[in-house]
Parts: structure tokens; sequence; C-alpha cells
């Protein structure tokens, strides 16, 4: 499946790109939000799994309304623990360390800063789990989901459709990287996805990608370490990152990654 192989639909706010794999259709929801989120719908007779949730009250109601014809089975998850009000009857599934990071680690401090930053339209609040989930095979909706555990929540591969999401890539955008060990641990997590040849890779904040999109993330990775190697402060290694990567968005991002690798 072409990452550019999908029908569009737009929504009042956001929009639905729909990729249709026969038995399975995946609805890529593009909020177009403050920090643009995706949530990822997973459709197959008539029922659905959603991964991730949105946590604008706007996107909340918007994409409620379109999934009115189809029988929510199920959520999961892993890295978005905001916007507890979107869905509260549909069971919630997340991993115990999952759960810890939205109630207690960088989720809650994530949502505690995005609260402050966006006040009301912000849905703070968090989804209460009501399955705890651990790593291997799971099924929901007649659809596997491989449940595989990280540092902070997990990823899930997808193999009827030979894909996987994550929390981040975006070739062409800026992410929240922890220091240069962080940056070798997604370095080696994107070298097993360009193994295991997935068609498809979806994340948080990007649109579904490519293999190719993973190499030039690996790139990126390994280029952001050297010239954190090369300056003194956070100034300079955002100015540095600036100047060689002029078209890349989320500034957001690398202000927070420069206070990583700079942490005073």
């Amino acid at each position: 499946m072409n990452k550019t192989m999908f029908q569009r639909i737009q929504l009042t706010k956001g929009e639905i790109h729909l990729y249709d794999f026969g038995g399975v259709k995946l609805h890529a929801y593009k909020t177009n939000d403050l920090i643009d989120n995706e949530v990822f719908v997973f459709e197959k007779d008539g029922k659905a799994v959603i991964l991730e949730s949105p946590c604008f009250f706007e996107n909340n109601k918007e994409l409620a309304e379109y999934l009115k014809d189809v029988k929510v089975e199920g959520m999961l998850i892993a890295y978005h623990g905001a916007g507890g009000t979107f869905l509260p009857e549909v069971p919630k599934y997340a991993t115990q360390n999952a759960i810890d990071y939205s109630a207690n680690g960088g989720g809650k401090a994530l949502i505690d800063q995005f609260t402050g930053a966006f006040g009301e339209i912000f849905d703070s609040s968090v989804h209460q789990i009501t399955n705890v989930i651990s790593e291997g095979k799971v099924t929901f909706g007649g659809i596997d989901f491989v449940i595989k555990q990280t540092g902070e929540a997990f990823d899930v591969e997808i193999p009827e459709i030979n894909a996987v999401y994550t929390h981040m890539l975006g070739h062409d955008c800026h992410s929240i990287v922890a220091g240069a060990g962080h940056a070798d641990a997604m370095i080696a997590q994107l070298k097993k996805d360009i193994q295991k040849g997935y068609d498809l890779i979806l994340t948080s904040h990007y649109t579904p990608e490519d293999l190719k999109d993973v190499e030039t993330k690996i790139a990126y990775l390994e280029n952001l370490k050297k010239i954190a190697a090369d300056c003194q402060d956070a100034d300079a290694f955002k100015a540095e990152v600036g100047r060689q990567y002029p078209q890349y968005s989320g500034q957001n991002y690398l202000d927070m990654t420069a206070g990583f690798f700079f942490a005073e």
C-alpha cells in the first residue's frame, strides 16, 4: 500500500485519509489541531478500533460524529492519555507503563504543559483505562494487534495491513529527542522497522509515512547528535539545526529537544 493511495474526506476542522486494504479500512484522522495530532481508526465488518485519542474538544466532537455509523469495539491509549471525554463509554486498553506515563510520567508533564498553553479548548482529562494489556497479540473488532512495549508506553503492529504505529516520525518535522541516548534508541527501532519491511508507518503527529521516510529520519537523528556535540549551548544548537533544516515544522519540538540535550 502506497502512502498516497487514500481517499481524502474533508471534515469541518480536520480531515480523514481513508486507506482501503480490502478486509480492513484505515481511517487516518488528521486533526489540524495545535499540536498536529493524528488518530487512527481501523474498521472491519462494521466494527472499529481506535488507536490514540484526539485531545481538543472540537476534534472530540468531530471524530465522534464521523464514527456514528460504526460500532467502536475499543480504544488503544498509548502515548496520548488526554482527551478523556472522547467516547467515555468505549473500553480503553493500555499497558501499565502507558498508564503510568499519562498519570505520573512524561505524558502527564506534557498534558500539564498543553493545559497551560491552550486553556479551555484542550481536553486535559485523562482516559480511564478499563483493561490493562501486556506485550503480544490482542484481538479487537476481528483485527489482530501486536503490542510492543517501549520505555514510555507501547507501539502497535497491525500485521493484516503490514503497518506499525509508533509515537513520532515525521520525515520533515522535528521530534522530541531526549538526548543522544534517546536518539540512539529511536534509530535502533527505526532500523528494525526497515528490516520488517512495513508498508506504512503510523505516528501520532504526522500523516502515514513509508520506509523512505524512515531512512530520512535516521539521517536526521544521526546529524542531530553531531550538531549537539559541536554546540556549546541550546541557542547555538537550535540555530544550527534551523540553518540545516529550514523547512522543518515542529519548532516547539526542537525547543524541547534543545532543553534535553543542554539541560541546566
